[in-house]
């Protein structure tokens, strides 16, 4: 077996996020020792979705037909739509098994500092959806940290005028945290989305 070959696949498992050159060293052994069937079926799923995934004509979700699965779903909440940042904060919501609306994608966050300005993300399209399609509430699901924040702001702000319901996913204390580990910022947000019991 040619050194260059298993230097070559660590160098590109190493190219993934959250991945170090050790994980990648230890990811590639694995696929050398893996049956070549399975080596071979994983290939083919990365080749595949690199030709068929696009995003959804509605909701920008990634999908391999014009229109995601969610978004063709007739027993879905059309009245409701969560904002997320990317299709993998979709898929985690979508997991928890709570949420039977809609949503809507923006393949980002707002970073001024980084050339991400409203016109780069899916804002446009969001607006045309809450003004032609009936929608009572969007429900911002963007990440709590200063990109996230902006974010939700900005979106609030420019639907306001549209008479729909503007809502943000509460967020402060894990379950099973303790709050001695608690930084300042997430109490004072535990403090303030605190509920009546």
């Amino acid at each position: 077996m040619s050194g260059s070959l298993v230097e070559n696949l660590i160098n590109e498992l190493s190219r993934l996020p959250g991945i170090g050159r050790k994980t990648a060293q230890r990811l590639s052994f694995f696929i050398i020792g893996m049956p070549g069937e399975e080596a071979i079926s994983m290939a083919n799923a990365i080749i595949k979705i690199k030709e068929k995934a696009r995003f959804c004509k509605n909701c920008f979700n990634i999908t391999e037909d014009e229109v995601c699965s969610i978004c063709r779903d007739p027993g879905r909440d059309r009245s409701k739509i969560c904002v997320v940042e990317e299709p993998s904060n979709l898929i985690v919501i979508e997991n928890a098994r709570i949420f039977r609306g809609l949503y809507h994608v923006l393949l980002g966050s707002l970073s001024p500092i980084d050339g991400i300005t409203p016109e780069r993300l899916k804002i446009n399209e969001l607006t045309k959806r809450v003004k032609e399609d009936n929608v009572s509430e969007v429900i911002i699901a963007t990440n709590p940290n200063t990109k996230g924040e902006t974010t939700a702001q900005y979106i609030s702000q420019l639907l306001k005028p549209l008479g729909v319901k503007i809502t943000r996913i509460a967020y402060g204390l894990p379950i099973g945290g303790d709050i001695e580990f608690a930084d300042e910022v997430t109490i004072s947000k535990a403090l303030e989305g605190r509920n009546e019991m």
